[in-house]
């Protein structure tokens, strides 16, 4: 049975991708508090122990804000962290599966354009450097890899788009939300991408994918869809960007292509609003009810 070794397993697509790969695979799954994944030493002493073919790493330090404060810690995450991954890889033989992003681009094609594999990147936040960074370290030092670019990504645990806004509609249901309605992106369902994990395993993939949903929106137009999936009411306001400033600057345009999975009869990613509805259908309780009873106080 082939070994699987997953980092940053408490994380949402950490959590998805051990609850989907352990059907079929001898799984390891850990998280900072068992592996930290910036220790080269702690690394290569965990990867030679367990021999892993492949290492899955969603292991990264996401909240884009926080990383304008935190640089050091972000680089050292997003950037060191996959390279030890990468070295250690290369000691065992192991191919790495790492999780990048949109933020890599600027986000300055005109929508609906949407970019492919081999587009320039340029960065324009500590998270997208960081992250791209990430990339190229991996590359300088093996070519058994594949790094999937995603985007928007949310599910039922972990911090997300989805359950910030719906835990403010649960529970403050009389606030007006102002909602950024000129930056556009796929959300992805974390289990989604779990899925498309799962099924490049087997394969000989290698290189660079674009791995988010079919279709686009605006936050704004997600967080309607969100609200009408789940039968609720709030007051959601559109705003643009300049009106809704963030310490980080983000890509107006965050549409990926999955060129490359295409054309290698890869893909598995769905369009974002059928996603969206099946996340609700099979989560949709559970989400909010835990979501209420964290802000309210009571025992989750």
């Amino acid at each position: 049975m082939m070994k699987i070794l997953i980092t940053g397993a408490k994380g949402q697509l950490g959590q998805d991708c051990a609850a989907v790969l352990r059907n079929k695979y001898d799984v390891t799954a850990v998280d900072v508090d068992e592996l930290d994944i910036v220790s080269a030493s702690t690394v290569d002493a965990a990867v030679l122990s367990l021999q892993p073919e492949i290492i899955v790493n969603c292991a990264a330090f996401t909240l884009v804000d926080a990383c304008e404060s935190q640089a050091e810690a972000a680089w050292q995450v997003n950037t060191d962290g996959p390279a030890n991954l990468a070295a250690a890889a290369v000691k065992t033989g192991a191919r790495l599966i790492h999780i990048s992003t949109d933020y890599v681009f600027d986000g300055k094609k005109p929508v609906p354009e949407a970019y492919i594999e081999s587009d320039p990147t340029h960065p324009v936040s500590v998270y997208g450097k960081s992250k791209l960074a990430g990339e190229e370290r991996i590359m300088g030092k093996t070519d058994n890899f594949i790094i999937l670019r995603t985007a928007w990504l949310y599910g039922l645990n972990g911090k997300n788009f989805i359950r910030t806004i719906l835990g403010k509609v649960l529970n403050e249901p009389q606030t007006r939300l102002r909602i950024v309605n000129d930056q556009y992106g796929s959300p992805t369902w974390s289990y989604r991408l779990a899925m498309q994990i799962d099924r490049l395993l087997t394969t000989s993939a290698r290189g660079v994918y674009h791995a988010s949903s079919e279709g686009y929106c605006t936050w704004y137009d997600l967080t309607k869809a969100l609200i009408k999936a789940l039968d609720l009411s709030a007051q959601v306001t559109p705003c643009t960007t300049e009106e809704y400033p963030t310490p980080a600057a983000r890509p107006r345009n965050s549409i990926l292509e999955n060129k490359h999975l295409k054309s290698e009869d890869l893909n598995v990613m769905r369009n974002w609003q059928s996603d969206l509805q099946e996340f609700i259908k099979t989560h949709g309780h559970e989400l909010t009810a835990s979501l209420t009873r964290k802000t309210t106080g009571a025992p989750s």
